[in-house]
């Protein structure tokens, strides 16, 4: 794809909005020598795309299509026009409710086409659907953030570890229809192994669409727009939206690659063409966004930091915010390899926990949350979520540590309570009595500390150190306490109860 032509307006608009976001007073003050300069390159002749949307025949009418910019609808007959200008590889589709995704053979969606314009300009496509046999306003999704593999070592874990772990949960879900995401982070830099993923997608036997994270791009390319060209060998667009029930999905790209780094940015051609995609989305729904960068990670916060790192947080993301102002929206990302949920208003973030962990080095993430994977379940517009840690059972909410295990609280039981948000109820008992609430401060996981502090550990990757979380909770026990137990009660009303002592 050649590299995009940025008008003056825009460059100007996108160098005075990351500006605002990373606190700089002035636009002279940034410093863009890291990124790429290129000459302009020729505009690419408009393309007029025609086609159809059909199921078993028949037309469907309401399909979103899209060239990745504009977005228009099918007709009665299923017809529909566009046209397509600036060089865009591929046209998607957006169906209506109650159809199966379509999906390759492996299980990867299909929800697009090449777009391959003949000498004159004109081009045709064809989306051809299948109803589902139930209804989809129930549905869930399994939501894998950062699995990150590197070698075989870390793909067969991936492999014995986490496609089982998936497995049952989706058939714990019954004939809930299920469909898979991979929110970035795929590979670590290895993307030669894409196909050993897809073949876990295969044995997880559920349609999974993919999310471009920062290690999932081509790190020789010279621009942005080309350092995700294998990913969309494999993949298609990296951006495009799709309907379950009566949720609406999308899917972003909000890392900006540029020779030396990156960081997290929605583009111009995203948020222009995510306007037009929510323009047919009625106001007042939800809308669930997958982007791999946190919208803003609160790690900065805890530790002590005036200012989220750019590559930690959506630098542009009140761009984002006020397109999805009128719709109650969540934010699913990944990134930084620990569990945090933020509910404000009408927007909920949920950043999950690694599939890796930390890095593949043991079981636990930075915070001390086990490795795992997000579980969305979807009842009309209402939305559950949950943290499902690998290998543990289902119901599996915190770890208790004996008193004395965090050098901070030496006369303290402490509770990491990895999914908590502020709908959360965290009580102890001593002795069959109840206590009350346990305390919840910031500080270090203990079995994180002890396995990766220091650069000996964690073995295979010594740069891995445990960060501080927000979801620890404390609590004074009597001495002559017997028997203590934590119990967790999450926003949905399911509680889990586990014995300390």
């Amino acid at each position: 794809m050649p590299p995009r032509r940025w008008s003056r307006r825009e460059f100007l608009a996108g160098t005075a909005s990351l500006g605002a976001a990373l606190g700089f007073p002035g636009r002279g003050l940034l410093d863009f020598s890291g990124f790429p300069r290129s000459m302009p390159a020729p505009v690419p002749a408009p393309v007029r795309i025609r086609g159809r949307v059909t199921a078993l025949g028949r037309a469907v009418a309401g399909a979103s299509i899209s060239d990745g910019r504009i977005v228009v609808a099918s007709d009665a007959d299923g017809a529909f026009q566009l046209i397509s200008e600036g060089g865009q590889e591929f046209l998607s589709l957006c169906p209506p409710p109650g159809y199966v995704l379509p999906a390759d053979p492996t299980g990867v969606t299909r929800l697009y086409q090449p777009i391959q314009p003949s000498r004159s300009g004109e081009a045709s496509a064809r989306f051809t659907l299948s109803p589902l046999e139930q209804g989809d306003e129930a549905h869930a999704c399994i939501v894998l953030a950062d699995p990150q593999t590197q070698d075989q070592y870390e793909m067969t874990r991936f492999h014995r570890e986490t496609v089982p772990d998936v497995q049952a949960t989706v058939r714990g879900l019954g004939s809930t229809p299920v469909f898979g995401v991979s929110d970035g982070d795929i590979m670590y830099d290895r993307l030669e192994l894409y196909p050993d993923y897809v073949r876990a997608v295969t044995a997880m036997g559920i349609p999974f669409f993919q999310v471009v994270g920062n290690h999932d791009l081509d790190l020789k390319a010279t621009t942005n727009e080309a350092a995700t060209a294998t990913f969309s060998r494999h993949f298609g667009p990296s951006h495009y939206s799709f309907n379950r029930g009566r949720i609406h999905y999308v899917v972003l790209n909000d890392v900006f690659y540029y020779q030396g780094g990156y960081l997290g940015y929605v583009t111009a051609d995203q948020l222009q063409w995510l306007e037009a995609d929510l323009a047919r989305v009625e106001k007042g729904g939800t809308v669930v966004v997958f982007l791999h960068i946190p919208l803003r990670s609160s790690l900065f916060e805890r530790h002590g930091r005036p200012r989220p790192e750019p590559s930690n947080t959506v630098t542009n993301r009140e761009a984002l915010l006020d397109l999805l102002a009128p719709y109650r929206s969540h934010l699913v990302s990944g990134h930084t390899h620990e569990c945090e949920h933020r509910l404000h208003d009408k927007v909920a973030e949920h950043t999950l926990g690694a599939v890796c962990g930390g890095w593949w080095t043991g079981d636990l993430c930075y915070d001390g949350s086990p490795n795992g994977y997000g579980v969305f379940e979807a009842r009309g517009e209402e939305l559950r979520w949950r943290y499902k840690a690998t290998g543990l059972p289902a119901e599996a909410m915190a770890k208790v540590y004996p008193v004395g295990s965090d050098p901070a609280a030496p006369q303290e039981l402490v509770a990491n309570v990895w999914d908590w948000d502020p709908t959360w109820r965290v009580v102890w008992y001593e002795d069959g009595d109840r206590r009350g609430a346990m305390a919840r401060r910031n500080g270090f996981d203990p079995a994180a500390v002890k396995t990766m502090t220091g650069p000996e550990l964690p073995g295979r990757r010594g740069w891995v150190e445990p960060v501080p979380t927000a979801h620890l909770f404390y609590a004074p026990v009597s001495p002559g306490a017997r028997e203590i137990k934590v119990e967790v009660r999450d926003g949905f009303g399911r509680t889990w109860v586990t014995q300390a002592m």
